[in-house]
């Protein structure tokens, strides 16, 4: 049996399902508009990307369809994506077809087709906003990506004249630290990815219309994060030993408005700083030092990401390299966290960096 080309398989869908409920999104320079069968998705949307979004009266440059259905059987055989290193669990299956791709999450069932400006996504969207939210932000890392940028695992904030990139491995604190700084008043750029290029000045980044979601113990030793949690949670969580309270999976959105105030995002900048987090925790103080990057090209495996399963990259495009990201970043003074994990020591090394100009 032939496999259905994306672009007739979304029309299909949508026949059966039309979406007239239509929103305007412009996230960073970029205009989007999310079109779907229910108003009560567009109302989550419009809320969820608030502090984000920038008014837009352009044409879009990007149309992603959202439809409430029931899980679908795609009928069609899918293969497994391969968990990511550590962890066992399948959770996405997917179909390369003529112009794109299918992806199904095993867990919600919820599918996506994308692929020559295809970009569609149902099933039980309302139980799973989140992932409609990350395919829509895969939308723009794949635009970015296609305009030449390159995607990095960072999580990104800046002062009033210099912009900060902190790169680290999974688990490592970039977000933590992120909304340290912010507590001492910098303003936030991404929480854990970023694209990053360059313009006339030098490597500028680019953030994700993505809250930061942290756990109970970043919540409790940041006094303006403790909002993000009911009382009982604080007390309850207060109670644990610190080893049990530090590898505790509980995860809280950090809603910048309310935490820090209106007007503290700004989702693109310069990236003038690069924090590389080589920590661990009962390590010894903690320590800030300069290093060239292009003698330890080695540190750069923290801060280079692949995209992933949601981005079809074009037919004739190389995957980067060590050198792509040394290019990009030329310019730019690195920085290596060391020593034992501290971040308000962190923060305040970070801040007096921010502050120079």
């Amino acid at each position: 049996m032939r496999a259905p080309q994306v672009r007739e398989l979304a029309q299909e869908l949508l026949r059966k399902s039309p979406a007239e409920v239509s929103l305007r999104l412009r996230l960073n320079d970029l205009d989007f508009e999310i079109k779907t069968n229910r108003p009560e998705l567009a109302q989550e949307l419009n809320r969820y990307y608030g502090p984000f979004n920038k008014a837009c009266d352009a044409a879009p440059q990007i149309t992603v369809y959202a439809l409430e259905t029931p899980a679908w059987d795609c009928g069609l055989p899918l293969r497994h994506k391969e968990p990511e290193p550590g962890k066992t669990k399948i959770k996405e299956e997917y179909a390369d077809l003529p112009g794109g791709r299918l992806v199904r999450k095993r867990l919600t069932g919820m599918v996506f087709i994308f692929g020559e400006e295809t970009n569609l996504a149902l099933g039980p969207c309302l139980e799973n906003p989140n992932q409609v939210i990350n395919f829509i932000n895969n939308r723009q890392i794949q635009w970015e990506l296609e305009q030449g940028a390159l995607l990095a695992h960072a999580a990104g904030v800046c002062g009033p004249s210099l912009g900060l990139a902190m790169a680290g491995r999974a688990g490592q604190g970039k977000s933590t630290l992120a909304l340290h700084l912010m507590s001492r008043g910098v303003t936030f750029v991404s929480n854990d990815r970023l694209m990053v290029s360059r313009d006339s000045r030098g490597p500028v980044m680019t953030g994700l219309a993505k809250l930061p979601r942290i756990n109970p113990g970043t919540a409790l030793n940041n006094p303006d994060l403790k909002r993000v949690m009911s009382p009982e949670d604080q007390e309850r969580f207060a109670a644990l030993p610190e080893d049990e309270l530090w590898a505790l999976e509980h995860k809280y959105d950090v809603d910048i408005d309310a935490c820090f105030g209106p007007g503290l995002i700004k989702m693109g900048f310069s990236l003038d700083l690069l924090a590389l987090l080589d920590w661990e925790r009962d390590a010894g103080p903690c320590r800030l030092a300069e290093v060239e990057l292009a003698h330890h090209p080695e540190l750069l495996a923290s801060f280079m990401k692949e995209p992933g399963l949601f981005y079809l990259p074009p037919k004739e495009q190389a995957a980067p390299i060590q050198e792509d990201y040394l290019k990009v970043l030329a310019g730019a003074k690195v920085f290596v966290l060391s020593g034992g994990v501290d971040f308000a020591r962190a923060a305040d090394l970070l801040s007096e960096e921010l502050k120079k100009s």
